[in-house]
């Protein structure tokens, strides 16, 4: 088992009884897994619209789950997945808030996929009480994005 596969293996990963994937983990945890093993990718599932108005993570690979306006399932997505992520060791999904990279992570392992886990709090957290998202999530911790 290589070094990142026995860290996935790791306390740290929140493991839910009812998961089908493996697990979740925070931004800080998940961009420490990517930087320090090649095998280990970063999929961003948020819209194509999310990539340009909002930001992008450098080196992520860019799958749309669902598709701006209308927020439709990429019919595509599985097969996608498979073509650009081809040689991966495991695959750390993140969306905006979590919610969607979750249910695309099931979808992932249901397809049979290995070793699939969530980034909790997505790209830009959960809302706060004026549904503004201005804590947690990727770009709140620092962590490198860009502007397209």
């Amino acid at each position: 088992m290589s070094e990142v596969l026995s860290k996935l293996a790791e306390p740290f990963v929140r493991r839910d009884e009812g998961l089908v994937y493996d697990g979740d983990l925070v931004p800080e945890e998940a961009w420490a897994l990517v930087r320090e093993n090649p095998g280990v990718r970063l999929l961003d599932i948020r819209s194509q619209a999310e990539w340009e108005l909002v930001g992008r993570i450098p080196g992520a690979i860019e799958v749309e789950y669902r598709t701006y306006p209308g927020w439709r399932l990429n019919q595509d997505f599985i097969a996608l997945v498979r073509q650009k992520t081809r040689g991966a060791e495991a695959l750390l999904l993140l969306c905006r808030s979590g919610a969607r990279s979750r249910e695309a992570a099931e979808v992932l392992a249901e397809s049979g996929f290995k070793r699939v886990f969530n980034v909790l709090e997505g790209f830009e957290g959960d809302k706060d009480g004026r549904g503004q998202r201005l804590q947690g999530g990727w770009k709140a911790r620092g962590l490198p994005w860009v502007h397209s």
